[in-house]
């Protein structure tokens, strides 16, 4: 048996729940890209603190 809402929705996906399913979608393609790039961004930084950082712009103008 179904159960009718008061105001006549019968199952209407309202905004909230829209927005709410928007955002996890988009934090999960966020961290299927973090988790993908990972390892090159790994290796990035270390050959970042081998030129020396943040240090570096005095020895490489």
């Amino acid at each position: 048996m179904k159960v009718q809402r008061a105001d006549g929705a019968q199952g209407a996906t309202t905004g909230r729940q829209l927005l709410m399913a928007e955002a996890a979608l988009a934090g999960a393609v966020a961290l299927a890209l973090l988790v993908r790039e990972w390892p090159s961004l790994r290796r990035e930084f270390r050959i970042y603190r081998l030129v020396g950082g943040w240090r570096a712009g005095r020895r490489y103008p």
